[in-house]
């Protein structure tokens, strides 16, 4: 048995074509979403991230502002940029690109936001309403990498309700939030959240009909871990060197054995990675769709 590949590639170009659509209709009601950015200094991988973020808007027909700021930025300067995105009106929401430089308290920068702009779906306002969000639908963005996990699953005919996920790893964007909204009602699967403390970290997975790993730890979801046939998605994302090459690929927190187990496996790369984007892109149309409502 070989796992079937969950592409997210294809789900993603699925996704954009459906928003492409929302965002001529916008468009045609002179409302014009819009992306921002910000990006503080010169992280490869950020600044990789963030041109992919924009090549996103082109494909869609929807605007993207970039505002770039050097390493040596002050908080002082990226409170102001902050700010001007704020009160911007070709930006329908916006992102801090994490992570900021040392000595930058990220979170009292993304507080600065304005949560209605929260393209992100991680200031506090939006986190809290998630917490809150148990039932009935939300009116607010949701975290990326989570509605993307959600969606690609709901894509592929994987059923949650009842399920028990195994989430690895306990970080702000993916394993805090992804148990509360996999947790609400319409979902409603028994999450279990597991990281670096947990005792026998391998028989929580063994455990689990989904297995979300998102550690950035290489290979660490072995595939005698896995109950035969387990939805598994690899989450977490690791830039490794070839001694022998130089040239750096990047892997997953999943060992490529486990193909040989799963039911369901999603690579690193073209996996959760560019759901993630087409969701980020999903809430700032969902934010254009809030705007035009409200008119």
């Amino acid at each position: 048995m070989v796992a079937v590949r969950l592409d997210g590639v294809a789900t993603a170009a699925a996704i954009k074509s459906e928003l492409t659509e929302r965002i001529v209709a916008l468009k045609a009601r002179g409302i014009f979403p819009g992306l921002g950015t910000l990006l503080v200094g010169e992280d490869p991988g950020s600044l990789s991230y963030v041109a992919g973020k924009h090549r996103d808007c082109a494909e869609v027909g929807m605007e993207s502002i970039r505002v770039d700021l050097p390493a040596k930025a002050s908080a002082g300067q990226i409170r102001a940029a902050i700010e001007a995105l704020n009160i911007d009106p070709r930006v329908t929401g916006f992102i801090i690109q994490l992570p900021l430089p040392a000595g930058i308290n990220e979170n009292a920068m993304l507080e600065l936001m304005d949560p209605a702009k929260d393209a992100d779906g991680l200031h506090p306002a939006n986190l809290g309403r998630l917490v809150l969000g148990v039932s009935g639908s939300l009116n607010s963005p949701l975290p990326c990498t989570p509605a993307g996990i959600v969606e690609m699953l709901h894509r592929h005919s994987i059923e949650i309700a009842g399920k028990h996920v195994v989430v690895v790893g306990r970080g702000l964007t993916v394993g805090r939030p992804l148990g509360l909204l996999l947790t609400r009602k319409g979902l409603d699967a028994t999450v279990t959240l597991t990281h670096s403390r947990t005792t026998d970290l391998a028989a929580e997975v063994r455990r689990a009909d989904i297995v979300v790993a998102a550690v950035g730890v290489p290979a660490l979801i072995k595939a005698e871990w896995l109950k035969p046939e387990a939805t598994v998605l690899d989450v977490g994302i690791t830039r490794v060197v070839d001694p022998v090459t130089g040239r750096a690929k990047l892997v997953g927190d999943v060992d490529p054995d486990a193909a040989a187990v799963a039911g369901f496996l999603s690579p690193v790369p073209g996996g959760v990675g560019p759901m993630t984007r087409a969701m980020l892109i999903a809430n700032v149309v969902d934010a254009a769709e809030r705007v035009g409502y409200n008119a």
